[in-house]
Order: structure tokens, then C-alpha cells, then sequence
């Protein structure tokens, strides 16, 4: 420092503590706007990753309204086969007669291959299975007895589910024991 600087710095010596409390002000100021910058950039990454699954879950259950409409035409195939297989015996067993109900059984068999490839899946209700209302709907009760009580004697409709989710669940019938 030469005299004239020592001079002009000693005669306002308040001044260098201003200009100093003014820079730590201003880098209080920048800090604070890095650490608002950081939050709201890291803010934002996770709104694009929850928006992303929000969007992905849309888009698993997109088809819902189509796929219920395949499975009743899947449930009409079934009506279509039991009623096949009860005129049987009136039936001819003519080659033409086992080729229309393979090709019922083909295009039955197509329908639920694309119902599988968009997620949806039948829920198992066989007889002896336990009863689980998640996943089953009682619609009556028949008589059981102790070892078979609650658990389910016949399934009368089909369930599914599309990515784990019941859509419909299987209508059954249920063994009720007489205690």
C-alpha cells in the first residue's frame, strides 16, 4: 500500500467493513438462490419420475373397456361350446360337424391369447379352492360339511384380472356346513 492509499483507507475505515458485510451479504444472497436452484431442479426430477409411473399406470389400464367387451364375447364362446357339447349325442359326428367346433374352440382359444398379451388374466376358482373375496364373489351357498366349509363347491362365472387388478371377479358357489 503506498501513503496515499494508507491515508484514503484509514480515514474511512467503516467503509471497508461495508464493502466486506456487502460481499458476504451477496454471497449469503447467491447461496441461498444455488440451494432454492438445487431444490427446485430436484423437485422437478422427481414430479418427471412420479409423472412418468402416474403415466405408465394409465396406460396398463387403457384397454379396460375393451378387454371387459372381449370377455363377453369370451363368455359367449363357452355358452356357445356347453351348448355344443350338450347336443353331441343329437349331433352327426360328421367331419364338418368336429371342424366347426374346433374352429370355435380356435377362435375362443385367439381371443383369450390377445386378452393375455394386454395383461389380462383369468382368476383360478376350481373346486376345493379356498374362498377369497378379493378375488371371488359368492353368489349362493350350498351344503358342505366341516372340511370343505367356505371354500368353493362350483365357479358359475369366470374371473379377471388385467396386471394383477380384479376387473371381474369369479362368480362362485360356496360349501356352507349345517353347524
Amino acid at each position: 500500500m503506498t501513503q496515499k492509499d494508507y491515508k484514503n483507507h484509514s480515514a474511512h475505515p467503516g467503509q471497508e467493513d461495508k464493502k466486506i458485510e456487502k460481499v458476504k451479504d451477496l454471497q449469503r444472497q447467491c447461496d441461498e438462490y444455488l440451494a432454492g436452484w438445487q431444490r427446485a431442479k430436484a423437485d422437478l426430477s422427481n414430479y418427471k419420475k412420479d409423472e412418468f409411473k402416474r403415466l405408465e399406470e394409465v396406460a396398463k389400464f387403457a384397454n379396460t373397456e375393451i378387454l371387459m367387451d372381449l370377455i363377453r364375447v369370451v363368455d359367449s364362446f363357452e355358452l356357445g361350446i356347453l351348448a355344443l357339447e350338450k347336443a353331441s349325442p343329437v349331433r352327426s359326428d360328421s367331419t364338418e360337424s368336429k371342424q366347426v367346433e374346433k374352429g370355435i374352440h380356435l377362435i375362443k382359444s385367439q381371443l383369450e391369447n390377445v386378452m393375455k398379451k394386454y395383461g389380462l388374466e383369468r382368476i383360478e376358482a376350481k373346486e376345493g379352492d379356498n374362498f377369497d373375496p378379493a378375488f371371488h364373489e359368492a353368489i349362493t351357498s350350498v351344503e358342505g360339511n366341516d372340511k370343505n366349509d367356505g371354500k368353493i363347491a362350483e365357479e358359475v362365472e369366470t374371473g379377471y384380472a388385467l396386471n394383477e387388478r380384479v376387473l371381474r371377479a369369479s362368480k362362485v358357489k360356496v360349501y356352507k356346513s349345517k353347524k
